[in-house]
């Protein structure tokens, strides 16, 4: 098993986000339904994962791929969600977003692209 640098992070980091785990947007439910246990290829994924000082919305520790949904919120933090991105990749994470309508309205389209980035087949 390969080990994986764990990026230290804060104890309220930590308390963050274990509240975001709580109230999910229903975006955020759609598509935890189908990533969590494995369900998707064998991948395991985490949720509200937090890594420095960022928490990411859904994490695949393995590929480190770092999932984000963007909300309507979203549309006022572009700098923010750049500068985000730029330190992720730094680190060695793929980022790739998605908004909440694509989780909606092609779910399967978000599962494959998924899949695709990790390099798994379904």
């Amino acid at each position: 098993m390969t080990k994986h640098k764990r990026w230290r992070t804060t104890a309220a980091i930590q308390r963050r986000a274990r509240e975001l785990r709580r109230p999910q947007t229903p975006a955020e439910q759609k598509l935890w339904a189908r990533l969590r246990n494995r369900q998707l290829g064998g991948l395991k994924f985490r949720r509200q994962h937090p890594i420095g000082r960022f928490i990411l919305d859904f994490c695949c520790v393995k590929h480190k791929l770092a999932i984000e949904l963007d909300g309507p919120s979203h549309a006022s933090q572009v700098e923010y969600d750049r500068d985000r991105t730029a330190w992720l990749e730094q680190k060695g994470y793929k980022v790739i977003r998605f908004t909440n309508a694509q989780v909606h309205h092609n779910l399967e389209g978000v599962l494959l692209e998924i899949a695709r980035q990790c390099k798994t087949p379904l």
